[in-house]
């Protein structure tokens, strides 16, 4: 059902778009610098864990910040952004012969850096590599009738704050207007050497946000 409702979303503003564009096809706004803000949300999980007995699910988090849409030719450009993107998982397991939960939220100030293929006014391919810095992580603990929640500051483990990925995705174009769509995933895990007590995995999230874009 979500996965309807955010494909007609995108025909809609596809079909827009596309009479925007015949309505106004002498100014090209491709070629125009932008700079913008967006906000939306993650779908984040984990994969590449090792050695470890619980099983991840995935959770939702926030995700937003600002972009800037530098024109290196009518169909080609770069975009950088600076967001601040909310990831984690859940997982279940047993322990003492009972069940757990344990809910992770990973706050990550992420700067994807991007290729723009522009092949219309409406619609930009994106793809690159992304660097991740690791800000804050809460762990919410339940099991049987007690529950725990702790703000890690990563003082006694061995955890990597600096984590490299990459990024591919699609913007639908809209006056100032945009709908985001991304695909990303971390090419390191989160553990440094292989000597955290942290489960080693890696992010990989689905990243949809509405944004306004003005034109320099």
């Amino acid at each position: 059902m979500k996965q309807s409702i955010i494909l007609i979303t995108i025909l809609f503003f596809g079909f827009v778009a596309v009479n925007k564009v015949q309505a106004q096809p002498i100014d090209d706004e491709r070629t125009k610098l932008v700079v913008g803000a967006k906000a939306g949300g993650n779908m984040s999980d984990v994969y590449d864990s090792q050695g470890q007995n619980f099983k991840a699910n995935p959770k939702l988090g926030f995700a937003g910040g600002g972009f800037i849409g530098i024109p290196i030719g009518k169909y080609v450009g770069f975009q950088p952004e600076v967001l601040f993107s909310q990831k984690g998982y859940q997982s279940t397991g047993t322990m003492l012969g009972g069940t757990y939960t344990d809910t992770r939220t990973t706050s990550y100030l992420d700067i994807p850096l991007q290729i723009q293929f522009k092949p219309a006014e409406f619609i930009t391919f994106l793809g690159g590599v992304q660097y991740s810095y690791l800000l804050h992580q809460k762990d919410v603990f339940v099991f049987g009738a007690n529950s725990t929640a702790q703000d890690q500051q990563f003082k006694n483990d061995n955890v990597r704050k600096n984590i490299f990925g990459a990024v591919f995705g699609i913007d639908i174009n809209v006056d100032h207007f945009i709908l985001s769509g991304k695909g990303c995933w971390d090419l390191q895990n989160n553990v440094g050497n292989g000597s955290s007590y942290t489960p080693r995995y890696k992010n990989i999230w689905f990243q949809i946000a509405v944004g306004f874009r003005l034109y320099k």
